[in-house]
This record gives C-alpha cells, sequence and structure tokens, in this order.
C-alpha cells in the first residue's frame, strides 16, 4: 500500500499535490527524468538541496511509487535512482506546467540557472 499523507483531499488536485508539492519534488522529477542518478550525481544536479533533505524528498516519492531505488552488492555500496512507469507518468503530467514556465520565465526575461528545459 503507497503512501498517503495528508488526506482527506479537496480535489484530485490536492491528492497529486500532495505526492509532487514542495520546493524540491518537481525539480527530482526533472533530473531523474533526464537519465538514471547515483545520489551524489542527483544532489550535485540540484544546487542548494542539502542531503537530509534529499534523502527525505526521495524516501517519499519512493514511498508514493514514483521512484525506484535500486541497491548494488558491491564495495562500496552503489544506489540508483530512477522514475518507475508512475514517475515517468507523473512527470509528463507536468509539463504542461514547465511549458508554462518557460512561458512566464520569457515574458518576465529571466534566464534559468540550470540550461533551457
Amino acid at each position: 500500500m503507497r503512501q498517503v499523507r495528508n488526506p482527506p483531499y479537496i480535489c484530485a488536485l490536492d491528492a497529486a499535490m500532495d505526492v509532487v508539492g514542495g520546493k524540491w519534488k518537481a525539480l527530482i522529477l526533472w533530473a531523474l527524468d533526464e537519465r538514471i542518478h547515483r545520489f551524489g550525481e542527483l544532489r550535485r544536479s540540484l544546487p542548494g538541496i542539502s542531503e537530509k533533505v534529499l534523502t527525505q524528498q526521495l524516501r517519499e516519492l519512493e514511498a508514493d511509487g514514483i521512484v525506484r531505488r535500486t541497491v548494488f552488492n558491491e564495495t562500496p555500496p552503489r544506489v540508483q535512482y530512477e522514475l518507475t512507469d508512475e514517475g515517468v507518468a507523473l512527470y509528463a503530467a507536468l509539463s504542461a506546467l514547465g511549458e508554462w514556465g518557460t512561458r512566464r520565465m520569457r515574458e518576465l526575461d529571466i534566464v534559468p540557472t540550470h540550461g533551457q528545459q
């Protein structure tokens, strides 16, 4: 059974925001949509996130079935993070929001700090 943090929900958007809400989760999805990441790579791709917050956000996304954590039995241990099918679907759903943000940034003449989206 998947984690449900803040029911009851007012509407379906409220339920979706429970999964992806906050400053970092959408950015984690963006990074993982590009490719599979190890923890350190993911942290470097998200300037300003602390190790503690990244760990917490990844655990929540994993509990929600959005992110898959794979641990390899090696020395030292290697851990990879990737989007599940549900995570890919969620990121696709967020793409319209990203397009809106791109238009808004152009209108305000704002340049993204980490490449073009």
